[in-house]
């Protein structure tokens, strides 16, 4: 049995996994799904971090450590400024960054998105497939693959919104984590494009990312395919993918 933690994105919380929760918990395993203080500006990421690690901690201050595998930490988009510092505080067995953004050292959230090339990836990609272009469409961007049930019930909840906060001061690791580390794309994904994030993957890690069908949000609308391939990783069945080497 092994510990999953996930965490959410930005403008999120906990609620963002209710699907995936159920079905690592059939196979046996403990799932903590912290709360980030997103709307709160007196929060950055290092009190994401504390947010996280106090949750790990006070899981395994509750459970019996007997027959537990190791903590597999979970990355959702914005979560991937957060999860690489919660690797510095607890030992982290797997880090798996889902649709994330991968920071490099120095560099703020705010930055990220230029300084990657995402605007424009995002940009072009809206363009070929006449999406709109000069504003934010939360259906197209986000939920053109989610369940319309889903939908509804993500639309009725109140969002605990997003502080800049978090988007303003450097991010404080001089390199990544010495944690193995994977990364799963969403070939489908519009605000993270495909090839964009390929890029990213391979220049900022060294690594080739894996691929699932789907957009942005994947635990809400691939949650057992999501849970599936958590546990592959986990269980070292997925095939190891080489560094990707120059660029």
């Amino acid at each position: 049995m092994a510990t999953y933690v996930l965490i959410h994105g930005a403008a999120s919380d906990s609620w963002y996994w209710h699907l995936v929760v159920p079905e690592l918990r059939a196979r046996g395993h403990d799932v903590v799904t912290p709360d980030l203080p997103c709307g709160d500006d007196s929060a950055g990421f290092p009190e994401y971090a504390d947010t996280v690690t106090e949750a790990i901690r006070a899981h395994a201050g509750r459970a019996d450590s007997a027959g537990h595998g190791g903590l597999v930490l979970v990355a959702q988009s914005l979560a991937g400024f957060t999860a690489p510092l919660v690797c510095e505080r607890v030992p982290v067995d797997l880090l798996v960054m889902v649709a994330a953004m991968v920071p490099a050292p120095g560099e703020s959230a705010g930055e990220w998105w230029n300084n990657t090339g995402q605007t424009r990836a995002q940009r072009e990609l809206n363009e070929r497939e006449g999406l709109p272009v000069d504003r934010f469409d939360e259906m197209a961007t986000f939920l053109h693959d989610v369940p319309p049930a889903v939908v509804e019930e993500l639309l009725s909840r109140k969002s605990p919104g997003q502080s800049g906060t978090p988007f303003e001061a450097p991010w404080p690791l001089a390199a990544w984590p010495a944690v193995p580390t994977r990364f799963l794309l969403c070939r489908d994904d519009r605000f993270f494009p495909a090839p964009f994030l390929r890029r990213v993957v391979r220049d900022r890690l060294g690594i080739v990312p894996d691929e699932m069908d789907g957009g942005h949000l994947p635990a809400l609308a691939r949650p057992k395919e999501l849970a599936e391939r958590l546990e592959a990783y986990r269980t070292g069945h997925a095939a190891p993918r080489p560094p990707a080497g120059g660029s």
